[in-house]
């Protein structure tokens, strides 16, 4: 089965207080599930990175063997990818962690939208943040 899981992060302040969410669907476009949480103190990019493994883990849980990443975050995606090298020490374990979590599934693809196309995921992260501070 696959699933599209749109992910995003973000911090306040960066660093700052931080948030990831993801919103898992099916190839039709229904939402099967919206998950968030606050993760203290953060950047950007570990909030991003947090997302992807928060969507990674709700799509297993929900007997993914396929899933799509769609997120805003140009830099995870590209890392991913591995377009762009992982420079920062600090965000080498996550990366880590996000294949190893992608080899979970038979297949799996990544890539990037404009915010307003992955809305959904960036207020789930607003009202986590808002709820949390």
């Amino acid at each position: 089965m696959k699933l599209i899981v749109h992910v995003d992060g973000g911090a306040r302040g960066n660093p700052g207080p931080a948030a990831a969410a993801a919103v898992i669907s099916n190839a039709d476009g229904e939402t099967l599930a919206e998950h968030s949480e606050l993760l203290g103190r953060a950047t950007n990019n570990v909030a991003e990175y947090r997302a992807v493994l928060l969507g990674l883990a709700r799509a297993r849980d929900l007997g993914a063997d396929e899933v799509e990443v769609i997120g805003d975050s140009e830099l995870v995606a590209k890392q991913i990818q591995g377009l762009y090298k992982v420079k920062h020490e600090a965000m080498r374990p996550l990366y880590l962690d996000a294949m190893k979590a992608l080899r979970e599934f038979r297949s799996w693809s990544i890539r990037t939208v404009p915010r307003a196309q992955n809305a959904r995921a960036d207020a789930l992260v607003n009202e986590a943040l808002d709820a949390g501070g």
